[in-house]
C-alpha cells in the first residue's frame, strides 16, 4: 500500500466500523450515512484550519495527509445520502438538513463540485508550506460554508 492510499484506507474503515457500531440505534440510515461523511469531512478538515489559525503547528505530512483524504471523500457517491423524505421538515431533529436541499434549482450539486476543486487544489499544495496550504483552504472553506449556510438548519 502506499503511503497515501493507507491513510485513505484506514480512514474508510474507521468510518465504516463507525456507521456499523450506530446501525443498532434508531434513525434513518441516509441521514446516519451523511453524518458520518460530514464527521470525516470534520475530521481531516479540522488539522488544516488549526494548523491555518495556528492553533496546531504546521506538519507537512500532517497537512498532506488530511488534505488527500478530504480529496478522496468528495469523490465518494453520496447519492444515497440525500434521500427525498429525510429533511428537518420530515424527520424533525434527527437531521439539519433543510427542505430547500431538494428544491428544484438547489445549487447543492454545484457547491459540492467547488468543494471537490477546492479540495484537489488544496491536496495538491497542503504539503508545500503553511502559506500554499492556507492560501488553498480559503476556497474549502467558502464551499463548506455556502453548503452550511443554504442547506443547514443553524442549531
Amino acid at each position: 500500500m502506499t503511503r497515501l492510499t493507507f491513510p485513505i484506507a484506514t480512514t474508510f474503515v474507521i468510518a465504516a466500523a463507525g456507521v456499523a457500531l450506530a446501525g443498532g440505534h434508531a434513525g434513518n440510515p441516509a441521514v446516519k450515512a451523511r453524518k458520518a461523511h460530514m464527521t470525516l469531512y470534520q475530521h481531516n478538515v479540522g488539522p488544516l484550519f488549526a494548523m491555518a489559525k495556528g492553533d496546531l503547528e504546521y506538519n507537512a505530512d500532517t497537512a498532506s495527509t488530511a488534505a488527500n483524504n478530504l480529496a478522496a471523500l468528495t469523490k465518494l457517491s453520496h447519492r444515497g445520502y440525500w434521500a427525498p423524505g429525510t429533511s428537518t421538515d420530515d424527520l424533525g431533529e434527527e437531521t439539519r438538513a433543510l427542505p430547500a436541499l431538494w428544491e428544484d434549482g438547489s445549487k447543492a450539486g454545484e457547491i459540492g463540485g467547488q468543494l471537490a476543486e477546492a479540495a484537489d487544489s488544496l491536496a495538491a499544495v497542503a504539503g508545500d508550506g503553511k502559506e500554499a496550504m492556507v492560501g488553498a483552504l480559503g476556497p474549502v472553506g467558502k464551499a463548506c460554508g455556502s453548503c452550511h449556510e443554504n442547506f443547514r438548519q443553524p442549531r
